[in-house]
C-alpha cells in the first residue's frame, strides 16, 4: 500500500480538539496496516514532516495525503494539486465541494449522507471514530450526581437547567482539560450533553460526538441532544434520554429521578461499543485502504464523467421536468 501522510495544522496544545484526538487515533490504526506519518502545515514541529518540505521532495510523490481540518480543506486541495488525496470527513456544512478524484472516509453515517448528496461521483466510505478501551465501567462508587462539560453546551443547559439542578443534587461543571476523564465519568451518575445550539451557531454539524458515547461506556446515564451524528448511536428511551424535553421542570424531574434510582448496572451492552473499538475498526480500515489504493492505480487513466449535483444542475433538472410537464399538457 502507498504511504499515508496525515495533514494536521499542528499537534500541540493550541490545536487540541476532539477532531485532532480522533485523527491521531486513526493514524495509529493506519500504522498497523501500512506506513503512515504526520505532516504539519501551519506550525513547524521538531522531528515532524512539514508540508512545504514534503511537496518539494520527490520521495513523497506517490504517497496518499489525508486531509481533515474542515476550514483548511479548500486551501489544502489547491496546494496538493493532483496528488492522491483522501478527505477524512468529520463535521459537515463547510460549503466546499470536492473533486471526484478524492475518496471520502466519513466518521458517521450522518456525514456520509451529507457527502452522498454533495459528491455523487466520489468513492465514499464509513469508518467510525475509535473509543479507547480505557472507557469502561469500573463498577466503583459514584459521588457526582450530574456532570456537565461546559464547552459546546447550550445556554439553556448552563443558564436554566444547571441552576435548577444545583440546589437539589451534586452538579459538577467541567470547564478545563482533565487528565483522567475515564475516572471522572466513573464517578458520575448522570452526564448532560447538549451541542445542537453550538453547532447551529457555526452552521456546521456534530461530526461524531465522542463524549456521550464515552460516558455511556463508563456506565453513566446520558441526557443528550440527538442532533447530526449523535443520532447515529443515541436512542432516547433505550440507551439515553433526550435533553431539553419540553420544559426545564420536566428535564429537572427526569434527571433527579434518574439520580435517585441510579444503580451501577450496565445500561448498555458491551457489544454495543464493539464497532467503535480497534478490533473491528482495523479490518474495516484495511478493506477501505485496499479499495482506495486500487482506485488510485486506476484514477490517472481517465477523467470522471459522472455529473455532480450542483445548484446549476438542480436548476437544469427542475426546468427539464417543468418543460416535460408542459409538453404533456
Amino acid at each position: 500500500m502507498r504511504k499515508l501522510l496525515f495533514l494536521l495544522p499542528g499537534t500541540t496544545q493550541q490545536f487540541f480538539a476532539g477532531g485532532l484526538t480522533a485523527e491521531l487515533k486513526t493514524l495509529k490504526l493506519a500504522q498497523q496496516i501500512c506506513d503512515a506519518d504526520i505532516v504539519t502545515y501551519r506550525q513547524v514541529e521538531k522531528d515532524r514532516l512539514f508540508l512545504d518540505q514534503v511537496l518539494a521532495d520527490q520521495r513523497y510523490e506517490d504517497c496518499i495525503f489525508v486531509i481533515s481540518w474542515g476550514f483548511d480543506v479548500p486551501r489544502l486541495i489547491e496546494r496538493l494539486g493532483d496528488r492522491p488525496t483522501i478527505y477524512h470527513a468529520h463535521s459537515s456544512g463547510y460549503g466546499f465541494t470536492l473533486p471526484a478524484r478524492m475518496p471520502i472516509i466519513t466518521v458517521s453515517r450522518n456525514t456520509m449522507g451529507y457527502w452522498g448528496e454533495k459528491a455523487l461521483g466520489s468513492l465514499i466510505y464509513h469508518l467510525p471514530n475509535e473509543i479507547s478501551p480505557a472507557f469502561e465501567n469500573r463498577q466503583q462508587p459514584r459521588d457526582i450526581d450530574v456532570l456537565v462539560q461546559v464547552r459546546k453546551s447550550s445556554e439553556y443547559l448552563l443558564r436554566q437547567l444547571v441552576p435548577a439542578l444545583q440546589p437539589q443534587c451534586n452538579v459538577v461543571l467541567l470547564d478545563s482539560y482533565v487528565d483522567d476523564l475515564v475516572g471522572l465519568f466513573n464517578r458520575t451518575k448522570v452526564y448532560l450533553y447538549d451541542s445542537a445550539e453550538y453547532w447551529g451557531r457555526y452552521r456546521l454539524t456534530e461530526g461524531f460526538g465522542l463524549p456521550p458515547m464515552e460516558a455511556l461506556a463508563c456506565g453513566c446515564q446520558v441526557f443528550s441532544s440527538v442532533n447530526h451524528a449523535l443520532a447515529d448511536y443515541l436512542d432516547p428511551g433505550f440507551n439515553c434520554h433526550k435533553i431539553a424535553g419540553y420544559t426545564t421542570g420536566y428535564d429537572t424531574q427526569r434527571i433527579l429521578q434518574t439520580v435517585k434510582n441510579w444503580q451501577d448496572d450496565p445500561q448498555t451492552s458491551p457489544d454495543f461499543f464493539a464497532p467503535y473499538r480497534a478490533e473491528q475498526l482495523l479490518p474495516r480500515l484495511r478493506t477501505i485502504l485496499q479499495e482506495i489504493n486500487t482506485f488510485f492505480d486506476y484514477q490517472p487513466q481517465q477523467q470522471s464523467d459522472i455529473p455532480q449535483l450542483t445548484r446549476r444542475r438542480i436548476a437544469y433538472l427542475t426546468l427539464k421536468r417543468i418543460a416535460a410537464k408542459i409538453r404533456r399538457g
